[in-house]
């Protein structure tokens, strides 16, 4: 074991501070990773914060991670030393079970290994990327290509999978008409790659606050959702909406936007529920689904697309000691929209 400086938390209420940690040893299947910037996801607050469930602290949070490669184990064959790697939300998965064979560890049936506030194989809690260093399973690590800055690629590893992976998975392309609820840190980047894909991209926001970003990021209209006439107007317009809010939304009023076999996913997570009539799905066969990240094989597939169309996240970077001021920010929905911890700045 050795010690990595680091940034986190030691209970549910008190603000985040600096932290020493410890990393495991080299195995002969791991990389050793020098971090060089890590992204801020609404999901750390909720975790840290106990929203989601128990949490054991102290708790390192961050599994948007950018770095470069310091070390690998002796058996290690996908990086090398100097590689410009990636890690994301997990960093294990049994391996064994039907969807991790079909390449879909982020559906592994006996849970998979999450970058930080998880069991790893040792028994101990894994601490994530608000650090200068993470040792993660080879298998677990994905390239970032050389046409991906470290600091906008970073947030590709959450946001970027998150949004890519039902965007493909429900076939968005052209001809087909997509909508997106929200325009956040989830949101633009689904704004991005659905129009990279080919789609006729459309925003459903509060208000119109963000409609000049959002029209520069590739959507094709924006409407406010706190309108009445943009439901009536966009009634059984939509292929695909993919919910990117992590707020109580009204499922049924955007499922009246779809059109027949239209489905409306859903990445955000809010901890509340969020109720659907019967019939908002059953008179047009319409349907109501999840997404949850993407799988190691599809994540090097999404930052290489993101690569070729010369997509990255649009970011804010801050320094260490700005990342309590970052979160309640994030709470405020006040960030365009991305943070980027400069890993550099916890010495």
């Amino acid at each position: 074991m050795f010690n990595v400086n680091a940034y986190g938390a030691t209970s549910a209420t008190d603000p985040l501070a600096p932290l020493t940690i410890e990393r495991r040893d080299l195995g002969p299947h791991d990389v050793h990773i020098d971090i060089k910037y890590c992204g801020v996801c609404h999901s750390d607050i909720h975790d840290v914060r106990g929203e989601w469930g128990p949490t054991e602290y102290p708790l390192v949070p961050g599994h948007e991670i950018a770095g470069v490669v310091s070390a690998v184990g002796s058996d290690v064959s996908k990086h090398a030393v100097g590689d410009r790697v990636g890690v994301g939300c997990m960093v294990d998965s049994c391996r064994e079970c039907d969807n991790c064979q079909a390449g879909n560890e982020q559906y592994c049936l006996p849970g998979n290994t999450p970058t930080y506030g998880g069991t790893d194989r040792d028994g101990t809690i894994t601490q994530g990327g608000y650090a200068t260093d993470v040792i993660v399973n080879e298998d677990f690590v994905v390239r970032i290509p050389e046409g991906l800055a470290l600091d906008v690629a970073a947030p590709l590893l959450c946001a970027g999978i998150t949004t890519y992976s039902p965007l493909r998975h429900w076939g968005a392309g052209p001809g087909k008409r997509i909508a997106i609820v929200g325009l956040g840190g989830l949101g633009h980047m689904a704004v991005k790659i659905a129009k990279a894909l080919g789609a006729e991209v459309t925003v459903l926001s509060q208000s119109l606050r963000k409609k000049d970003d959002g029209l520069r990021l590739g959507a094709d209209d924006y409407r406010a959702t706190s309108d009445r006439q943009t439901f009536k107007d966009l009634a059984g317009r939509f292929d695909l909406i993919i919910n990117t809010v992590s707020a109580e939304v009204n499922v049924n009023h955007f499922l009246r936007l779809l059109r027949t076999d239209g489905t409306l996913v859903n990445v955000g997570a809010p901890a509340e529920p969020l109720p659907v009539q019967a019939f908002s799905l059953i008179l047009q066969r319409k349907s109501f689904a999840g997404s949850l990240i993407g799988g190691i094989r599809e994540t090097q597939e999404m930052l290489d697309f993101c690569a070729e169309h010369g997509i990255g996240a649009d970011i804010e970077v801050i320094a260490a000691d700005q990342i309590n001021e970052a979160w309640e920010r994030v709470l405020k929905s006040d960030v365009r929209y991305r943070f980027v911890i400069d890993v550099s700045t916890l010495g």
